[in-house]
């Protein structure tokens, strides 16, 4: 791909259309272009960095070839409007909550008459909506559900499930009961599907292999570029043609640095359109996951391998944030607060690098070298990363705190991963921490204190010790560092109960809803189980 392709408008399907859109910055938002230039208004600017979900919104693709989650052919996904950059639509599809309104016959002749959706009905029914602001929001998320529900026609959503799906949604009015109590009666309703066929027409017409870009050219100042290559060959000419070109995947954080610190971005090159870097492969006894590969899609494979990481694949952001976000771009970040990275290091997983034709490896321990600094040279990417299958055989365990169960930030993130020889000593152990040092990092001392110990409370005991010589924790708006540290180091006895040889805790024994049953009714306690939902 040459830095001269040809711009094209960004062309995508809206409102029963194609719709193409040219003269506009390529950093402007889905959200801004919805509401100021589209006039939709229903959907709503909350906090703009992707946290409320007020703004959310779905968008359609078409599904691969025996996928699973596909509706009618489509893969749909909900996104934060916000933080989602205007070409990211190119291809695709746009549905907002104004696309679920439906006419109806009218009782009198003449007299206009609309029937609202299933999702939109149940939510009056229960009284889920108060002030409102949040609604439509939790109305697109909730209509995902419905869609796949309605496409798969398997068992309904448990009520975990539906809160799962939620998670990325805030509600300070009406509170989540009602909400929940909507997204279950929704589907006792008269059902109404997505008339998806006029969809896929327009994706397939939409369809294209070739490399895409997208001009800017302000009144005054520089040209803007928005390059999308569509094979990783095309990517690597035009990373080493634009070094300094700003790489791109869901920017689900780069977003934030238009919305809330107002920095120009130069030219983009934006992964999304790269198969080669969304792949998911098991190969040379290694999982192959792709520096492009969604957030949601990454968890989702590393827990099908390691179910411990169910929880905090879960609890990592909200939905739409998986759904847009990498885990290539997560990595690549530096965050000393991500919580991928830890758990990536409790794995062994290694990192590729590439540069032009070149590609090198590396432990993702030795990636990280300071505060946001990393071992990338000029000019070079992250392509993917690699989970060696053999750590299967180990002890897996995650665990993450935040002030708010869902959709936060981390204090504190840990992975850690545990084998024992038939003596019962500890033969292999990493204990990796973010949130605790200027980077994400392995606790090397705490992990030598129990390496060749019999994995007793006192083995425990000593590495709990060393944490304090592995980490000189910061105090934070999230955490003091004594709290930090004291966390960190409970989290290593937790690792003990769970794993023991006499009488491990059970899974249920470490759940805040099995502890105390009496807040929360029958009818309201999550169930324990994984969703995807």
């Amino acid at each position: 791909m040459s830095p001269m392709t040809a711009p094209q408008a960004i062309r995508f399907y809206h409102q029963g259309r194609i719709t193409e859109v040219e003269g506009l910055a390529p950093t402007r938002s889905v959200l801004d272009w919805l509401r100021e230039d589209a006039r939709c208004t229903g959907t709503k600017e909350g906090c703009n960095e992707g946290d409320c979900g007020a703004c959310t919104v779905m968008l359609a693709e078409l599904a691969e070839p025996g996928d699973p989650q596909a509706v009618q052919g489509l893969k749909l996904q909900t996104v934060n409007a916000c933080i989602q950059l205007l070409p990211s639509l190119h291809g695709k599809a746009l549905f907002t909550v104004e696309d679920m309104k439906t006419s109806c016959r009218p009782k009198d002749a003449g007299q206009p008459c609309s029937a609202l959706h299933p999702v939109q009905q149940a939510m009056v029914d229960c009284h889920g909506s108060q002030c409102g602001f949040c609604t439509p929001g939790f109305v697109v998320s909730l209509w995902s559900v419905y869609e796949r529900q309605q496409a798969q026609q398997g068992a309904a959503p448990t009520r975990q499930q539906l809160a799962d799906a939620l998670s990325g949604n805030l509600c300070r009015c009406t509170g989540y009961r009602p909400i929940l109590d909507a997204g279950q009666q929704m589907l006792d309703l008269p059902a109404r599907q997505l008339d998806a066929a006029p969809v896929v027409t327009a994706l397939q017409s939409l369809r294209s292999d070739a490399d895409w870009s997208y001009a800017y050219r302000p009144i005054s100042g520089q040209p803007q570029h928005f390059h999308a290559p569509a094979s990783i060959d095309s990517l690597a000419q035009l990373r080493a043609a634009l070094p300094d070109a700003r790489l791109i995947g869901g920017t689900t954080d780069v977003a934030l640095w238009i919305n809330k610190q107002f920095r120009p971005l130069g030219d983009l090159i934006a992964v999304g359109r790269v198969a080669e870097l969304r792949r998911i492969q098991e190969r040379d006894g290694m999982l192959c996951i792709g520096a492009g590969a969604s957030l949601e899609a990454a968890w989702a494979a590393l827990a099908q391998r390691f179910p411990a990481l169910t929880e905090v694949w879960l609890r990592f952001a909200s939905p739409p944030v998986r759904h847009a976000g990498t885990m290539g771009g997560n990595v690549a970040n530096g965050s000393p607060i991500g919580d991928a990275p830890p758990v990536l290091m409790a794995l062994d997983a290694e990192i590729e690098l590439r540069l032009g034709e070149r590609l090198r490896r590396m432990p993702l321990t030795d990636f990280y070298v300071d505060y946001m600094k990393n071992q990338l040279e000029p000019g070079e990417w992250v392509q993917g990363l690699r989970v060696p299958l053999a750590v299967q055989a180990r002890q897996v365990r995650a665990y993450k705190i935040s002030k708010r169960f869902d959709c936060d930030i981390s204090a504190l993130c840990a992975g850690f991963s545990l084998q024992l020889d038939a003596r019962g000593q500890v033969e292999t152990v990493r204990l990796a921490f973010g949130g605790m040092a200027a980077t994400v990092r392995r606790a090397a001392k705490a992990e030598a204190a129990l390496l060749g110990q019999a994995w007793t409370a006192q083995a425990v005991q000593r590495a709990q010790a060393a944490l304090a010589e592995d980490f000189q924790p910061m105090s934070d708006m999230r955490a003091s560092a004594a709290y930090r540290l004291k966390v960190a180091q409970n989290l290593l006895q937790r690792l003990w109960l769970e794993t023991r040889a006499d009488a491990p805790l059970a899974a249920d024994a470490t759940s805040v809803w099995a502890a105390m049953p009496h807040l929360v009714s029958s009818a309201q306690a999550p169930e324990a189980a994984a969703t995807g939902a």
